[in-house]
């Protein structure tokens, strides 16, 4: 069994976390510049197995694709392009910023720390992909 990767997708910044090779916790992996994401992932999925790749679908709070899908569909379908083989699929990421600044604030982190976009980027993947793993094993 391979990995889970999940992208926090931003027009500057993207988060990228990683389930284990269980797929039992997901874990930040990584901060990267948007233009970079595709070669970071390429790098990554070439070195690791990765069984498919959960990129997060902001959602407004009626339930419709939020205006930002607007820049993250041409990057999903780079991605498809440049990785045929790899399944890619959207998954609901509504409040996820908000769940890692409290996560944050809960585990004590200092307010200059909050502050590091990188780490909220990061923590927000690793919340959609644990939120993922969860939906996926809820039946069970």
């Amino acid at each position: 069994m391979g990995r889970l990767m999940c992208i926090d997708y931003g027009r500057k910044r993207c988060g990228v976390a990683v389930t284990d090779e269980l797929r039992i916790v997901a874990t930040g992996l990584a901060t990267v510049p948007a233009g970079e994401l595709l070669a970071f992932i390429k790098n990554y999925v070439s070195a690791n197995r990765v069984d498919a790749i959960i990129v997060g679908k902001p959602m407004t709070m009626g339930g419709e694709p939020s205006e930002s899908m607007a820049y993250i569909v041409p990057f999903v379908r780079s991605l498809e392009r440049a990785l045929p083989d790899m399944p890619v699929r959207f998954y609901d990421e509504r409040f996820t910023s908000a769940l890692a600044h409290r996560a944050m604030i809960d585990g004590g982190l200092r307010q200059k720390a909050r502050r590091d976009k990188a780490l909220v980027d990061r923590m927000a993947a690793t919340i959609i992909l644990n939120d993922y793993l969860q939906s996926q094993y809820k039946d069970l």
